[in-house]
């Protein structure tokens, strides 16, 4: 079934092509719309999530936070943004200097690959693969490549010691992280994220994975909040051993930048948690699911689609993603953070078995139903 932003394309491509333009040229323009569509996104979200952050922080501490940038300080995201753009870029003497740039860019850029498998709604999607949350674990794995990369060219021993706890901590926890994802594919017959979200707005609100696979949404949530070094996960940076961890010597927007991979990691992961475990965009609230059929608009192809549905479905993801970070920033300012010999004994003694033994045994259940 074609997407919508499948039928866009064409559109666009065919009017490219109206104009003048080559056909390659027309993809090569929609693959710059469509690129430049996904960084705005998630930089907006990406400031949404630290504005949230503060404020949550200042209720938990019983402080105002930002308030005078804006409404409700919603701007100081933005300004700080701006700060960090023009303060002046530091690279140190005796370090790789290929390296150190290379280090920041790195840590970004496959996370905004993950996004490309995200569903939004049922029918957007910039890429259904077959393979659904899996390439979001494979690129998650470079993230710690590029903090030891950084870490490395800063010739710093508390930078070099961050980037090793980086790749440690994420080799611990991607193991269970795929675990839970293969055991909410078998529960829906599919990799795909489209259709896992599917099957599970088939059964309603209690037809969520998160029901269904306790222990693997438990299992989900404490893998996801390591990969994104979260606290109380957050040893690569921890700043009373490591001073900064990985970004002791960066200064400017490369400083900025190891925060922007942090937090649109964050945002994935609460996605991919909306999407295999709280049943994607279906809100199970059937005035919302017959909102906008009386409002449709005709396309291309002589179909119609439902405008205001598709904005309550987006809006459904969001909602669900967003609770998700609040539930992770309550986390942050309420647990201590833990040692690193009691963060690998946690990914390696604790939740890789019972992640392993949740998979067995859906697997288990799975087969007996097909018998």
């Amino acid at each position: 079934m074609a997407t919508y932003i499948e039928i866009y394309r064409k559109q666009l491509v065919q009017l490219l092509n109206d104009l003048g333009f080559a056909t390659t040229s027309s993809e090569s323009t929609w693959i710059l719309v469509s690129t430049l569509t996904l960084v705005v996104g998630v930089t907006i979200g990406v400031l949404v999530i630290v504005w949230l952050e503060r404020k949550v922080s200042a209720g938990v501490q019983q402080r105002t936070g930002p308030e005078y940038a804006g409404p409700l300080g919603i701007t100081q995201s933005l300004v700080d943004g701006i700060k960090l753009l023009l303060k002046e870029d530091i690279i140190p003497s005796k370090g790789d200097a290929w390296l150190f740039v290379a280090g920041p860019a790195v840590v970004v850029t496959p996370i905004l690959v993950s996004y490309l498998v995200i569903p939004f709604d049922q029918n957007i999607v910039l890429s259904d693969l077959g393979i659904g949350a899996f390439p979001w674990v494979a690129v998650s794995s470079i993230v710690p490549l590029g903090l030891l990369i950084a870490g490395y060219a800063s010739n710093n021993k508390y930078s070099f010691l961050g980037g090793l706890r980086a790749a440690a901590q994420s080799i611990s926890y991607e193991i269970p992280l795929a675990s839970c994802i293969s055991s909410a594919a078998l529960l829906s017959g599919s990799l795909s994220t489209v259709d896992i979200v599917k099957t599970q707005s088939k059964y309603g609100f209690f037809g969520w994975n998160l029901w269904r696979q306790p222990i693997g949404f438990i299992a989900f949530f404490i893998s996801s909040l390591a990969e994104c070094e979260r606290l109380p996960f957050d040893l690569p940076e921890a700043e009373e051993e490591l001073v900064a961890g990985y970004q002791t010597e960066y200064s400017g927007i490369k400083f900025g930048l190891s925060y922007v991979g942090s937090h649109s990691n964050l945002l994935a992961s609460s996605l991919f948690v909306t999407i295999l475990y709280l049943g994607g965009w279906d809100s199970s609230i059937p005035f919302l699911e017959n909102l906008g059929r009386d409002f449709s608009l005709p396309n291309s192809s002589g179909e119609s689609f439902d405008v205001l549905g598709r904005g309550v479905g987006i809006i459904t993801t969001l909602s669900k993603s967003y609770l998700f970070i609040f539930i992770s920033i309550l986390t942050r300012w309420t647990l201590p953070r833990v040692r690193i010999d009691q963060l690998l004994d946690l990914g390696w003694k604790f939740l890789l078995p019972v992640a392993l033994g949740n998979l067995l045994l859906t697997a288990s259940f799975q087969l007996l139903l097909i018998s």
